[in-house]
């Protein structure tokens, strides 16, 4: 089985819509710019998800995570999860941010911004934005374990079945 491709290349891809940001990159995400895209004088509230990696995984240590994207079908499916999630909740502005290639541990994989007039709707936003971005984007990731437990490429969304991968 082959694995996804370790397409890194920095892409920065607005959508038609000013008041909603995507972007792939590989280089560090950056909480205050993130926040200075949705930041308006209309909104009452903003809320920003910031997802890390962790140092480990169901009780075995990760060394790093490595993220993989069919980039241009991942683009557009975050614009897309985007537009629906300002819709539904009548949001000012979204912006969603994911890292890709190595993301060391305690470094951002993933920032979500959210604006909107009221604090409720900010908060289902960023928690239905993550969700959707989870569920639906084609963004792989590969959890490389500590010792000689090598990793595992799984789909980005919690519970996905993995495909082992041993060290060489």
């Amino acid at each position: 089985m082959s694995k996804p491709s370790n397409d890194v290349e920095k892409t920065e891809v607005y959508t038609q819509h000013d008041d909603i940001w995507v972007r792939l990159t590989s280089d560090h995400l950056d909480l205050n710019t993130v926040m200075a895209r949705v930041k308006s004088p209309k909104a009452g509230a903003i809320v920003i998800f910031a997802g890390t990696t962790r140092d480990n995984f169901n009780g075995k240590p990760v060394k790093e995570l490595q993220y993989s994207a069919y980039t241009q079908l991942a683009i557009k499916s975050m614009g897309e999860i985007g537009e629906k999630v300002r819709n539904k909740h009548g949001l000012i502005a979204i912006s969603i941010e994911h890292r890709l290639g190595i993301v060391p541990i305690g470094e951002e994989s993933i920032l979500i911004a959210v604006a909107a007039p009221h604090r409720q709707a900010a908060w289902r936003a960023g928690e239905e934005a993550l969700e959707e971005c989870k569920a639906g984007v084609e963004i792989w990731k590969l959890e490389e374990f500590g010792g000689d437990d090598g990793g595992v490429w799984r789909a980005n969304r919690d519970g996905a079945e993995g495909v082992p991968v041993l060290q060489a």
